[in-house]
């Protein structure tokens, strides 16, 4: 099923007042096409943003705090930092799944799900790759991070019930 969406949900598109959430910036990513933006999308192409942003929130703590360079200061930041993104990304997707059981609709296929997430975040890997490479080279080691650790959670095809 597709729905509209909001196209470039990330942490930095929820404004956060007075105990309630507000998404703002509904125009999409803003290097694809309008008429691309403009159409509907499977309701999973937000939450896998959402569960990419999780990952240059990770760098940006990094980042900031880089105040000792030495490897072991830099090993422990990086298991720190992996240790908030599988804790934050699964919080997310459990409270996702809550959230969705109680409604009816068509798209949710428990079955599929994982598969759908998987893609449609490597789709928005992909997509921060080339929009790092040409707006902030600086950051591309976040996504280039995010996808090498998506395609090495891939099965091949030989593990997917093929014979």
């Amino acid at each position: 099923m597709r729905i509209r969406v909001h196209g470039d949900l990330h942490l930095g598109q929820v404004l956060v007042i007075k105990g309630d959430a507000y998404l703002i910036d509904f125009e999409g990513e803003p290097a694809r096409p309008l008429s691309e933006r403009r159409g509907k999308h499977s309701p999973y192409k937000d939450v896998s943003g959402v569960l990419r942003s999780f990952d240059y929130a990770a760098a940006m703590a990094i980042n900031v705090h880089n105040v000792d360079n030495t490897d072991d200061a830099q090993a422990a930041r990086q298991r720190v930092a992996d240790r908030y993104l599988s804790e934050a990304q699964q919080a997310f997707i459990e409270a996702y799944r809550l959230a969705a059981a109680s409604l009816a609709h068509e798209w949710q296929d428990p079955e599929g799900e994982d598969a759908a997430l998987a893609l449609f975040g490597l789709e928005k890997a992909a997509y921060e790759v080339a929009y790092e490479a040409e707006n902030r080279p600086t950051w591309l080691p976040v996504p280039l991070h995010g996808l090498y650790g998506l395609l090495s959670g891939l099965k091949p095809f030989s593990d997917l019930g093929g014979e």
